[in-house]
């Protein structure tokens, strides 16, 4: 009996040697570091510009101000996961983020470059934690199912975010978002100082691999964060976008909550997906279907289009960003791609929102949604030379 049972328990125990609660750590870093992905509408749109007043320029400018650092510090951090203690990378950056976002509540008032001192600050502590997060999600068992799994959590964190900002906003103000935010970052801090798992030694590679990073993980690099730019054009402001074509608060407000719904399908799709699509393949029919929404939704100015369109928007970046970070994990075992993962989903958000804003300016949503549509391309094109160069 004790010989069955031992048997049963070690069939149960994960190579990686993750416990429920070091994915639950992981997890919940993943969502606090994914801010941005879901956040951003009510961030830039419904609080910047709505709340506080900012032209899309300047609102822009903030969220740039926060990811461009978080790129920074993961840019700086990943090719040195492995020599540094993720938990206390994790644990550091995300208390800093916390503190970040309730200055902002209760410092800088409206006070522009406070603000924007403060999204500095508060992204070099997110991009630092994230970086020490996936890196870990990177040497687990099965990254591309951790990564799904990750999906889902961000799914269900995108709908408390979204569903419930814009009532916080209308009945608090905007510097109650900040204390959700930090809320989120504190929480990730404290779960990952007493879950955080002991990170297992980098896969080893295939024989005859070397220790540089390959050109198709550079053609992943690239694709990828020049798609998340161009989400991230557009994203920020199609709360702004309802409002302005007379859409009304409520209605918009919820088709914010249903992305949160619409995102719980991707992930999973994708890992069940797993075996039986060629990553590359997923990949790009991703980004085309990101662009034919985008360009619907910036192009014709009806009920019917914005609504179940808006919904899904997000939702080919979580299917994307899932193969993607598994076939990442199987090119480079060491965990150095995976690492920089906030660094190539960042590098490209920073620079959106900012230069979003200006074509928005300059040329409306029509003139912004053919912008978004052509960066998509050049996306696509990279991660089709994957497929190429193989």
């Amino acid at each position: 009996m004790v010989s069955g049972t031992s048997t049963v328990m070690a069939a149960q125990t994960r190579a990686d040697g993750f416990t429920k609660g070091n994915i639950c750590a992981l997890l919940l870093g993943h969502c606090a570091g994914m801010l941005d992905l879901v956040a951003l509408p009510l961030w830039v749109g419904a609080n910047l510009i709505g709340f506080y007043h900012f032209d899309p320029q300047k609102a822009g400018l903030l969220a740039t101000a926060f990811l461009l650092c978080a790129v920074v510090a993961s840019m700086l951090l990943a090719p040195q996961y492995g020599r540094l203690s993720p938990k206390t990378v994790t644990v550091v950056g995300y208390t800093v983020a916390a503190l970040a976002f309730v200055a902002l509540a209760t410092v800088a008032g409206d006070y522009y470059p406070a603000m924007l001192a403060l999204h500095a600050i508060g992204g070099l502590g997110a991009g630092s934690a994230l970086t020490m997060v996936d890196g870990s999600i990177g040497r687990s068992d099965n990254p591309h199912r951790m990564f799904a799994y990750g999906g889902v959590a961000v799914a269900l964190f995108g709908i408390v975010v979204l569903g419930g900002g814009p009532v916080i906003i209308a009945r608090a103000g905007g510097t109650a978002l900040w204390f959700v935010f930090a809320g989120v970052m504190g929480l990730a801090a404290l779960l990952a100082l007493a879950a955080f798992p002991k990170v297992p030694a980098p896969r080893q590679p295939a024989e005859g691999a070397t220790r540089r990073i390959s050109r198709n993980v550079w053609f992943a690099i690239i694709g990828m964060s020049i798609l998340c730019m161009a989400h991230s054009m557009i994203f920020p402001f199609i709360e702004r976008m309802g409002i302005e074509r007379g859409y009304g608060a409520g209605l918009v407000a919820g088709v914010l909550a249903s992305i949160g719904f619409a995102n719980l399908i991707p992930s999973p799709l994708a890992a069940l997906l797993e075996r039986r699509l060629r990553p590359e393949r997923a990949i790009v029919g991703g980004v085309v279907l990101h662009m034919v929404l985008v360009v619907l939704v910036t192009q014709v100015s009806r009920l019917e289009v914005y609504v179940p369109l808006v919904a899904i928007l997000t939702a080919p970046m979580l299917f994307v960003h899932t193969f993607l970070f598994g076939l990442m994990a199987r090119l480079d075992p060491s965990g150095r791609a995976v690492a920089a993962t906030p660094a190539m989903l960042m590098i490209g958000s920073a620079v959106g929102p900012a230069l979003g804003g200006t074509l928005l300016v300059a040329f409306g949503y029509g003139g912004l949604g053919i912008g978004v549509a052509a960066f998509g391309g050049v996306a696509a094109l990279f991660f089709s030379l994957i497929r190429a160069s193989r």
